[in-house]
């Protein structure tokens, strides 16, 4: 029987945790989890060589468009990740019949706040990112057209999760004032 050596893969740029990233067909919260392990390596690893870019990169200003489209695209994931998994802990309503898991259901209110609260930490942040792209929104990089779409959304408020975020909070802060007024005469 021959032996052979199996090597790993080496995962060290930004664009091969990209490439990890991928959505499930059931959203379970571990899969959202290892996706958000992706997306989160991803903006805290160097960018390869623009020659092995996502897009032709022929400039220093496309090269630049190029990092800036990269940074607000991996947050905006982020968000989408952020608020899918808050979406998992959050009640939405409180039932009368729940009242008798009221403390259970106030800590996973608890950590969908959480959730929604990183989530638009990563808004904020993909915002900035989209500042930086769209001051550059003359450069087009064919290959990614679909970021500067949302370049473009973001810049001109067709995009705005701080609002869709901040719905999702102020629905949060009802049902955990509803649970919070349950008693033992609810149930």
């Amino acid at each position: 029987m021959a032996s052979f050596q199996a090597f790993a893969y080496d995962t060290r740029y930004a664009e091969q945790y990209y490439r990890l990233y991928h959505q499930h067909f059931y959203q379970h919260p571990e899969n959202i989890n290892e996706n958000i392990w992706y997306l989160e390596r991803a903006l805290a690893s160097d960018f390869v060589n623009p020659q092995n870019a996502l897009a032709r990169i022929q400039s220093d200003l496309e090269w630049e468009r190029y990092r800036y489209l990269f940074s607000m695209h991996m947050n905006l994931e982020l968000v989408k990740q952020y608020r899918l998994l808050g979406s998992k802990f959050d009640k939405r309503t409180a039932f009368f019949y729940n009242a008798p898991w009221k403390t259970q259901n106030l800590k996973s209110l608890e950590i969908a706040r959480s959730y929604y609260q990183a989530a638009l930490f990563y808004w904020e942040n993909a915002v900035l990112w989209s500042d930086k792209a769209w001051e550059l929104q003359f450069i087009d990089l064919h290959q990614i057209h679909h970021w500067a779409d949302e370049n473009y959304r973001i810049e001109y408020y067709e995009l705005d999760y701080e609002s869709i975020i901040a719905m999702d909070l102020e629905r949060l802060n009802s049902v955990q004032d509803d649970f919070q007024r349950m008693d033992e005469n609810t149930y």
